[in-house]
């Protein structure tokens, strides 16, 4: 696969997305807001112009409750006077409303206090080498195309079971958008050290959420599935029968009483530890002084079997990406090596401000994989259940109970009570709580049932002990 696309391939790429800009334009756009930047006195500045559009269809109880299309464009420009930051943005793309944009931002720089930090990346971070990842597959679905599937997917879950007694509903979802971004560093628009680029990108879903039972019985459960090419998706009588089936599941659900107890979260929810884990060394949270894993750069986090390895370059992946927001390279690392943190996750700025350099994580973190070195390829949820024996299984999370300073972790929870090994009831209205140092250390298995979720991609992952308070 080539490297990059020719501009005959993006122009007809985004010409089958529906799109009323081509990529030509973008960047015609964000070249006049640097120019202005350039005229009007910038040392620096950075533009990116942008397009979206999309169609969402939802149903209830098989009939159409609501479709919407959504198209909007934005061109956002970040100016330097010096050391002195301005922003400022527009949905016209004239080139009136552009250079008055730029003046805007320049007259916002001008009452800003100064920062010795701020400015763009370094020259030597700027991407040179901008790869094609395949992230952009337009689905050329109309309204009733996408009601006909969402229709799909909730009679197959209400056709399940006579229990199955009601529906919240079904939906489709197909987004595309594009964008390109440029520097202008020091008056240059080209040339070393400046970065320019851009690429088109898609994200499709159908999901489902069936009720269970009635009165005061009544459970609900939902299921989806997401992917950048729709033709990868889950079929709708998949996703809808196992929607039920987790709804149905979820019956006659009992209450705990407060005990310390093993905990297995289910492949979706561990994906949440992960991204707790992401914020406690993330940059600004770092040099805020305000994350329970302040300076734990080289120490040991958590238990020596875990690792945790990122890939931007994933085809496809759900959180690839060629650059990061900055137009800083990405790359492929290992963030933890047998428990110890390898990597934190920095932008420039956040970097400046620790004393260390970017990893090229302005925007966030790109595909996460969490795993065990204890993991058998066996180690499925069944297998994963007989290593709880006896403990908490929890399928749902609520509220945001997670203090990002201390660690400490309080969720509203419900799942099902497991005896040797095996479900044994369903459980609602119980509370987990723990502190996330002691919980990431105490992860005694992770499964082979790796759950991907947008970025992040985990198995179940079971806890020796957490306290979960009920009854």
């Amino acid at each position: 696969m080539s490297k990059r696309k020719s501009t005959s391939q993006r122009s007809s790429t985004a010409e089958t997305s529906g799109f009323q800009f081509t990529p030509e334009q973008l960047q015609d756009a964000v070249d006049a807001a640097l120019e202005a930047a350039k005229r009007l006195g910038a040392t620096d500045a950075v533009a990116e112009a942008s397009e979206g559009n999309g169609l969402s269809v939802s149903v209830r109880n098989q009939a159409l409750e609501n479709v919407e299309r959504n198209r909007d464009k934005s061109l956002g420009v970040t100016v330097y006077l010096g050391h002195r930051r301005g922003h400022a943005s527009t949905s016209d793309f004239s080139l009136t409303a552009i250079t008055e944009t730029v003046q805007a931002a320049l007259d916002i720089a001008k009452f800003t206090a100064e920062d010795p930090l701020a400015g763009l990346p370094d020259a030597e971070d700027v991407v040179t080498d901008i790869q094609d990842l395949d992230l952009f597959h337009p689905w050329t679905i109309d309204a009733q195309g996408a009601a006909d599937l969402a229709m799909a997917c909730e009679a197959a879950a209400l056709q399940t079971s006579a229990m199955i007694t009601n529906s919240e509903g079904a939906g489709v979802s197909a987004q595309h958008s594009h964008f390109f971004a440029a520097h202008m560093r020091e008056g240059r628009t080209h040339g070393a050290g400046v970065f320019r680029g851009g690429y088109a990108s898609t994200r499709h879903s159908l999901s489902v959420a069936p009720i269970a039972g009635k009165g005061e019985a009544m459970q609900r459960d939902h299921w989806y599935t997401s992917m950048r090419d729709a033709r990868e998706m889950a079929t709708p009588e998949a996703v809808g029968r196992y929607a039920a089936e987790r709804a149905l599941a979820r019956l006659n659900g009992r209450r705990l009483k407060t005990m310390s107890c093993p905990v297995l979260f289910e492949a979706p929810l561990a994906s949440g530890l992960l991204g707790a884990f992401v914020q406690g060394v993330s940059g600004g949270a770092l040099y805020r002084n305000a994350s329970f894993l302040q300076d734990s750069l080289g120490k040991q986090v958590f238990a020596k079997h875990v690792d945790i390895d990122e890939d931007p370059f994933v085809l496809k992946g759900k959180g690839s990406s060629p650059f990061d927001d900055e137009g800083v390279r990405v790359q492929a690392r290992r963030v933890l090596d047998a428990g110890r943190v390898k990597g934190y996750f920095l932008s420039s700025y956040s970097a400046r401000k620790l004393g260390m350099k970017t990893t090229g994580h302005s925007g966030g973190s790109h595909n996460l994989v969490m795993s065990s070195r204890l993991t058998k390829d066996t180690d499925k949820l069944p297998e994963m259940l007989k290593k709880l024996h006896r403990g908490f299984f929890v399928t749902e999370l609520m509220g945001h109970g997670v203090n990002g300073v201390t660690g400490d972790y309080s969720r509203g929870a419900s799942g099902y009570w497991v005896e040797n090994g095996e479900i044994a009831y369903p459980v609602e209205e119980v509370t987990i709580a723990g502190n996330l140092k002691t919980m990431f250390k105490n992860i005694d298995a992770i499964g082979a049932d790796a759950y991907n979720l947008g970025a992040k991609t985990c198995g179940s992952v079971l806890i020796s002990a957490m306290k979960v308070a009920g009854a």
